[in-house]
C-alpha cells in the first residue's frame, strides 16, 4: 500500500487555515517519501450528528478542485459520513488511517474533533499516532487582521455579498464549479450571449445581484472577464422562482453547453433589477460590462503597486 501523509478535515472553502495545513502535508510528504493526501467527507458531519443543515461554501467537486488546483494534492480520499462512520470510536478511526489508507503521518487543525461524540481531539490523535508508529502535526489557529480564519465567518461574508473580504480570508476568490446548462437563449437576442449555471443544493447563495467575475473554461489558465447575475431573472423570467447563475463573458461567443466551467466572484456591482423591457436590460448589461472593466483595471493596478512595495 502506498505510504501517505494525510490531511484531516472537511475543508469547506479551502481557506487560509486549510492552506497552512496542506502546506505542512506537502512538506512532511517530501521528507518521508510519501504521497500527500487529503481525507474528507461527502457530507458535512454536523448534518449527520445534529441534523442541522450547514450551508457550504463549496460542493464536493468544488472542494476537490481547490485542493488539487491551488495546493497540488490530487489524492483526495472521500469517505461517506454516515451513521456507521458516526458511531466509530475515535481510536478506531486513527487505526483505520494506518490500516486502510497507508498513513505514516497525519496533519489536523487545532480544533479537529472526531470519532463518536467527538471524543477524539488533537492531543489524543498525537498520542495514538505515536503508539502506532505514526507522526502527527497539529496546525495552530490562523489569524488575519486580528480575526481567526474559519469557514463559518467566510460563509457569512459570502451571504452578505462581501466577496472582497471573503477572498482575503479564503486566500482565493469564491468559486462556483458547475456544468453549463441550457437556458432560454435570450442573451443572444440581446447581443449578450450568456452561460447558465446553478448553485448546488446546500451551498451558500450570494445575494441576488450582478457581480464582477472571471470565467475559466476547460483548459483555460487565464480567466475571461464576465458579469454574472445571481437571481431570478425578473425581466425575462417574470414570476420565476428558480435561482440561476448567468454569466455574460465579455468578447466570447462560443458553445459551452455540457461543459464544466469555473466562475470566480470578485465584487458585488449592484442588486438584481426588473427592467420594463429587454432593451433597457441590454443597455444595463453594457454599463455593467464597462464597470467590470474599470473595476478589474483598478484591481490589477492595486496588485502591481502592492508587489512593487514588497
Amino acid at each position: 500500500m502506498e505510504k501517505r501523509v494525510i490531511a484531516l478535515g472537511f475543508f469547506d472553502g479551502v481557506h487560509l487555515g486549510h492552506a497552512a495545513l496542506l502546506a505542512c502535508v506537502r512538506a512532511r510528504a517530501a521528507e518521508l517519501g510519501a504521497a500527500p493526501a487529503v481525507l474528507t467527507f461527502d457530507t458535512h458531519p454536523d448534518g449527520v450528528v445534529s441534523g442541522d443543515t450547514v450551508p457550504l461554501i463549496n460542493a464536493l467537486d468544488g472542494r476537490i478542485d481547490l485542493i488539487e488546483r491551488l495546493h497540488g494534492i490530487s489524492d483526495v480520499l472521500v469517505v461517506p459520513f454516515d451513521e456507521a462512520f458516526r458511531a466509530m470510536p475515535w481510536d478506531a478511526f486513527v487505526e483505520s488511517l494506518k490500516r486502510d489508507y497507508g498513513a505514516v503521518h497525519v496533519v489536523c487543525g487545532h480544533n479537529y474533533y472526531f470519532g463518536y461524540r467527538g471524543a477524539g481531539n488533537p492531543e489524543r490523535l498525537v498520542e495514538v499516532c505515536r503508539a502506532l508508529g505514526m507522526g502527527a502535526d497539529v496546525i495552530d489557529e490562523v489569524m488575519l487582521d486580528g480575526m481567526a480564519v474559519c469557514s463559518t465567518d467566510i460563509r457569512k461574508l459570502i451571504q452578505t455579498g462581501d466577496m472582497v473580504r471573503a477572498e482575503q480570508f479564503l486566500g482565493h476568490p469564491h468559486t462556483l464549479v458547475d456544468t453549463v446548462r441550457h437556458g432560454y437563449k435570450l442573451g443572444r437576442t440581446l447581443g449578450a450571449p450568456t452561460i447558465n449555471m446553478e448553485i448546488p443544493a446546500g451551498v451558500v447563495v450570494p445575494p441576488r445581484g450582478v457581480y464582477v467575475t472571471q470565467v475559466f473554461l476547460p483548459g483555460d489558465t487565464e480567466g475571461r472577464l464576465a458579469v454574472t447575475n445571481v437571481g431570478l431573472r425578473p425581466t425575462v423570467d417574470r414570476g420565476g422562482e428558480r435561482m440561476t447563475v448567468e454569466s455574460y463573458i465579455l468578447g466570447f461567443d462560443g458553445d459551452l453547453y455540457g461543459q464544466t466551467v469555473r466562475v470566480e466572484f470578485y465584487y458585488y456591482l449592484r442588486p438584481e433589477i426588473r427592467f420594463d423591457d429587454v432593451a433597457a436590460l441590454k443597455e444595463q448589461i453594457a454599463r455593467d460590462a464597462a464597470d467590470a472593466k474599470v473595476w478589474l483595471r483598478a484591481r490589477t493596478m492595486e496588485s502591481v503597486l502592492r508587489n512593487m512595495s514588497k
